[in-house]
C-alpha cells in the first residue's frame, strides 16, 4: 500500500475536446462540421491540449501537500544517534591518591590533512582509584581456601594451583577497596613450573566479583606466558566491582581462574608458582559519546494558551539516551515537565510536552473542540508569563563519530597524570537523522503495520527503529519451539586498519538487543515469544594458489585476499555488495569467478575451501561447498593465498 495520491481532476485530453463540442451544439447548433479539419476544432484541440497540460500539472501533489500528509499521519523524521566508545585513560604513574574525571572530559580524534577532528565526551565520572595486594589466597576446586599472604611476604614459591591443575582451580588476589571501572596491573614473579601449556594462550581466565557473582574481566598484554615467568597482566575491571568479605577478609577481590581447554588447547601438567606478587592501578575507562550536553537553554515565556511550540537555536535534539530536561518557572521554583510522544493518555493536569527531535521544536499540549463547541485540553499549558527552559539535552551524533579503535588517542581537557587515551574497539552506534525521502518510504510501511509485529517484515521494520545504528535484521520462525520468533540482529561494524572486520564486532551489544526487545515486546501478537539475538556465524577459510610475475606478486596476492574478504563480508559482501545472504551455501565456482575477475590474466592454479570455528580457530577438512544454515551468515576467516613466480618464457 502506498500514500493516496490526490486525483483532482481526472479529465484527460479527448475527453475534454468531447465535452467542448457537447457544448458547441448547445450554444451554437447552426456549426455542424466538426471534423478535425474545421478551423473551429483546430482551435478547440489546442485549448484542450493547453488545458490537458494544466490538469497534469495540478494532479502531480507537491512536495509541500506531500509533507503536510506525512505531518497528519505523525510521520516524524528520526533524530540522528550519537556513537558510543570505551575510552581507557592512562596515567603516567601509579598514583598515591583517586584520579578523578569529570563528566564531560573530551578526548578526540586526531585531525588529518583533509579532515577535522572528532571529538567525544564522557558520560560519567571516572574515579581512578590507588590499589595494592592484601590477601593471596588459593582456591582449589572443591577444596578449601588457603591464605598465602604470610608464605609469599617471606619469599617462598606459593602454587597457584592444585599440584595437577584442574578447571576451577583459582588464585585470588585482594585488593584495600572495589576499583571499579579501573584498569589494574599485576606483576608476579614467577619461575617456568606451570608445564604443557601454551604461553600464548593459557587456559586463563581473569574475573571480578560483584557482590553476587564473578564477572569475566577483559584483559590486556600478558607478559607472565600463563604465570610462568616474570611480566605483568593487564586486567580492565568492570564497572559493578563491589568489596565483599571472601574468607574472612574484606576486600575487592579479583581472581585468575582455570578453564578447560579448547581442542587442540594445551593444558597444565604441573601448577605454576608465584614468589612475588603486586597489583597497583595504572588507568581507568569510561564511556565516551560522539554528542555534546547543553544545560540551561531558555526557550521564552509562555503566553498561556494551548499548543504553544519553542524552538531550540541548536537542534537536533538527541533521544538515544537519557531525555531531554523541560522545566517551567512557578512560584516554587522550577518544575520539570515530562517528555511524551504523544499527547494520546494525557489528562487536563499532566505536565506533558513533546519535541520534535530533529528541528528541536518544543510543543505542549493542544485543545481539542468538541461537538458541543466546547474545548478538551489534552495536557496542562503554562501559565502565561512563565518562564520556559531545557535544563539539559544532547546534540551532535551521526556517522562521523564510527571510528576505528585506537582512533580516540588524544587528551583534549587537562587532567593531570594522565599521559594518554585511547579506545580499544572501534566506536559504534552513530547513525544520521533520516531524509525526507527516506520517511517518504516509510509512511506506507507505517500506515501497512499500523503499530503492530505481525508478519516477518513487521518484526524486522520495528527492530530497525528502535535500534538505527544496526545493519541487518533477519525474522525467522524459531525451529524448535511453535509460536516462537527469532530476530537476528547484525550491527554495524567499523574495519579496523586493514580493512577487515573482526568476528566480535559481529556481535550486537546487549543495550542494542535490549532496545529491539523492548520494542517488539510491546508490539507482538498474545502468544508469541520473542528471541532476539545474534546469527551463527559460519566461518570459511579461503586457501588459494596463484601464478603470476615475480615483479606483482605481492600486489596479486593483496588483490587477491582483497576480493575474498570483500565478497565474503557479512555486512558488505555477496553478489549484490548489501552483505552475505542469509542461508546461502559457498561454492567452489563462485569463489574462483571473484578470485579470477579480480587478479585478471593472473592464473588461478587451485583453491580450497575449508569451514572454520571464528571463536576456536579449529579448521575442518576441505570441501567444495560449504552450507550455511537458514539463519546463519559467512564469516570470512584467515584466507590465504600463495603466489608462486611464473617461468619466464624461453626465447626462440
Amino acid at each position: 500500500m502506498v500514500l493516496p495520491s490526490p486525483n483532482l481532476d481526472d479529465r484527460r485530453f479527448q475527453q475534454l475536446v468531447d465535452e467542448a463540442k457537447r457544448y458547441v451544439q448547445q450554444r451554437a447548433p447552426e456549426w455542424t462540421d466538426h471534423n478535425v479539419s474545421d478551423p473551429g476544432v483546430t482551435l478547440i484541440e489546442t485549448f484542450a491540449y493547453l488545458v490537458d497540460q494544466l490538469l497534469y500539472r495540478l494532479n502531480r501533489v507537491p512536495e509541500k501537500n506531500y509533507l503536510a500528509f506525512l505531518d497528519l499521519l505523525g510521520i516524524r523524521l528520526f533524530p540522528p544517534s550519537a556513537a558510543a566508545a570505551e575510552v581507557d585513560f592512562w596515567l603516567s604513574a601509579p598514583q598515591p591518591e583517586p584520579v578523578t574525571l569529570s563528566a564531560g572530559t573530551e578526548v578526540t580524534t586526531a585531525a588529518g590533512e583533509d579532515e577535522d577532528s572528532v571529538v567525544f565526551a564522557t558520560t560519567g565520572e571516572l574515579r581512578i582509584v590507588p590499589s595494592e595486594l592484601i590477601r593471596l589466597v588459593t582456591a582449589p576446586r572443591g577444596g578449601e581456601q588457603t591464605d598465602r599472604t604470610n608464605a609469599l611476604a617471606e619469599g617462598r614459591d606459593v602454587p597457584c594451583f592444585q599440584t595437577t591443575p584442574e578447571p576451577g582451580d583459582a588464585l585470588l588476589f585482594g585488593l584495600p577497596t572495589a576499583v571499579p571501572r579501573c584498569v589494574v596491573a599485576v606483576r608476579l614473579d614467577s619461575r617456568v613450573e606451570g608445564v604443557g601449556v601454551d604461553p600464548r594462550q593459557p587456559p586463563l581466565v581473569w574475573e571480578a566479583w560483584d557482590g553476587t557473582r564473578w564477572l569475566r574481566c577483559e584483559t590486556g598484554e600478558d607478559t607472565t606466558g600463563g604465570l610462568n615467568r616474570p611480566g605483568e597482566i593487564i586486567v580492565y575491571v568492570p564497572a559493578s566491582h563491589t568489596a565483599s568479605v571472601i574468607g574472612g577478609t574484606h576486600a575487592g577481590w579479583l581472581r585468575c581462574r582455570v578453564v578447560p581447554a579448547e581442542p587442540g588447547q594445551p593444558f597444565y601438567s604441573e601448577s605454576p608458582t608465584v614468589r612475588e606478587a603486586a597489583v597497583f592501578t595504572v588507568g581507568g575507562t569510561m564511556t565516551v559519546e560522539h554528542a555534546e550536553t547543553v544545560t540551561d537553554v531558555p526557550l521564552g515565556a509562555s503566553e498561556g494558551v494551548a499548543g504553544q511550540t519553542f524552538r531550540l537555536d541548536r537542534p537536533p535534539v538527541l533521544l538515544d539516551g537519557e531525555p531531554p530536561v523541560v522545566e517551567v518557572s512557578s512560584a516554587d521554583g522550577w518544575q520539570r515537565w515530562q517528555v511524551v510522544e504523544h499527547f494520546g493518555r494525557s489528562g487536563p493536569e499532566d505536565r506533558h510536552v513533546r519535541v520534535d527531535a530533529t528541528s528541536g521544536e518544543f510543543g505542549f499540549a493542544p485543545a481539542l473542540r468538541e461537538p458541543d463547541g466546547t474545548l478538551r485540553p489534552c495536557g496542562a499549558v503554562p501559565p502565561k508569563g512563565a518562564q520556559v527552559r531545557v535544563a539539559r539535552y544532547r546534540t551532535g551524533g551521526g556517522p562521523a563519530g564510527n571510528v576505528a579503535r585506537g582512533a580516540i588517542n588524544v587528551l583534549r581537557s587537562s587532567v593531570p597524570y594522565v599521559a594518554r587515551v585511547g579506545n580499544r574497539e572501534a566506536a559504534r552506534g552513530g547513525v544520521a537523522g533520516e531524509t525526507v525521502a527516506n520517511a517518504r518510504l516509510r509512511a506506507p510501511q507505517a500506515l501497512r503495520m499500523q503499530e503492530r509485529a505481525v508478519t516477518a517484515e513487521d518484526h524486522e521494520i520495528i527492530a530497525r527503529q528502535a535500534a538505527p545504528s544496526v545493519r541487518r535484521v533477519r525474522c525467522l520462525p524459531a525451529a524448535d519451539e511453535p509460536g516462537a520468533v527469532r530476530v537476528l540482529v547484525v550491527p554495524d561494524a567499523v574495519p579496523d586498519d586493514d580493512g577487515r572486520v573482526r568476528f566480535e564486532q559481529l556481535i550486537p551489544s546487549d543495550q542494542v538487543l535490549a532496545a529491539i526487545t523492548e520494542a517488539l515486546d510491546e508490539r507482538r501478537l498474545i502468544g508469541t515469544r520473542l528471541v532476539v539475538e545474534p546469527p551463527v556465524y559460519q566461518g570459511v577459510t579461503v586457501v588459494a594458489r596463484l601464478t603470476a610475475p615475480a615483479a606483482v606478486a605481492d600486489r596479486v596476492r593483496a588483490t587477491a585476499l582483497a576480493a575474498l574478504y570483500d565478497h565474503l563480508d557479512p555486512l558488505h559482501g555477496g553478489p549484490d555488495g548489501t552483505g552475505w545472504p542469509f542461508g546461502r551455501p559457498v561454492q567452489y565456482g563462485e569463489v574462483f569467478g571473484v578470485l579470477q575477475r579480480a587478479v585478471g590474466d593472473v592464473l588461478v592454479e587451485d583453491i580450497r575451501l575449508f569451514p572454520a570455528d571464528p571463536v576456536t580457530g579449529r579448521r575442518g577438512t576441505p570441501v567444495d561447498r560449504v552450507d550455511i544454515g537458514a539463519g546463519a551468515l559467512v564469516f570470512p576467516y584467515q584466507h590465504q593465498v600463495v603466489v608462486t613466480a611464473a617461468e619466464p618464457e624461453a626465447r626462440v
